[in-house]
């Protein structure tokens, strides 16, 4: 196990899934957690009481606003840096995944909008946010999909705004700067 002790860590959609997963994973290392939701405030409560019940009994927070709203971004970073003390760690895991398989041809506006305002207008507000505040050595790690990097039939709006995630950390003005600072992408699959 890594040792991330006396580290703070953001971790959006962080509620439940793979953002839950993460954020117990940070506290097991040692670091504290801000944990970030949009509408599952119970969820987002019941990860909180496990980072905090954990073995390291870590500090953790819920934070709730829509990172599609670059204010909301804003203060949802802002709290979670007063809440921890500080940020060393952003981890952009939200996203949403539309229920129903539509082709291209009959998808609508709004669920095109719905998706690229959760999962590609967000990561950028929420990152813009996060990288002034980031210290020397700090990280953002943006979470995929293997859907932005081979499409996925009847998801085209997701496919299209997760391949962003990984594009965008390619382009992030995080990377190997001067103060040590790197964005990476993860990508999850469906399939696993």
């Amino acid at each position: 196990m890594i040792d991330l002790s006396g580290k703070r860590a953001f971790v959006t959609g962080g509620g439940r899934g793979i953002g839950r997963a993460t954020a117990l994973l940070l506290a097991r290392a040692g670091c504290d957690v801000a944990v970030g939701y949009r509408r599952r405030r119970e969820d987002a409560a019941e990860t909180v009481r496990a980072v905090e019940g954990g073995r390291g009994r870590q500090r953790a927070v819920a934070i709730a606003g829509d990172l599609g709203d670059p204010a909301a971004a804003r203060r949802a970073v802002d709290e979670a840096v007063r809440a921890l003390g500080g940020l060393d760690l952003l981890v952009v895991n939200h996203g949403i995944w539309p229920p129903d398989d539509v082709p291209v041809a009959q998808m609508t506006d709004g669920q095109w909008e719905g998706t690229r305002r959760a999962n590609l207008d967000a990561v950028l507000y929420v990152c813009r946010a996060a990288v002034p505040l980031l210290p020397d050595g700090g990280r953002i790690v943006l979470v995929s999909s293997t859907a932005g990097q081979r499409g996925e039939a009847f998801h085209a709006d997701y496919a299209a705004t997760k391949a962003n995630a990984r594009s965008r950390s390619l382009a992030s003005p995080a990377p190997r700067t001067s103060r040590g600072r790197s964005c990476s992408c993860a990508r999850r699959s469906r399939d696993t």
